[in-house]
């Protein structure tokens, strides 16, 4: 497997993950949830970034 592919899957397991962090929190309190959107953006925006590299 080429280290592009490594990368490009380890990138969607984490923004899945991410994904499922941000349902978990979103049940809690708005200012959680203000946070979670965030966690929500800039953890989901790392397969933006990979085929930049």
């Amino acid at each position: 497997m080429s280290e592009n592919r490594k990368i490009d899957g380890r990138s969607i397991e984490f923004s899945m993950r991410i994904i499922r962090v941000r349902r978990h929190l979103d049940a809690i309190t708005k200012i959680i949830r203000i946070l979670a959107k965030q966690l929500l953006r800039s953890g989901t925006s790392i397969g933006a970034n990979v085929p930049e590299t």
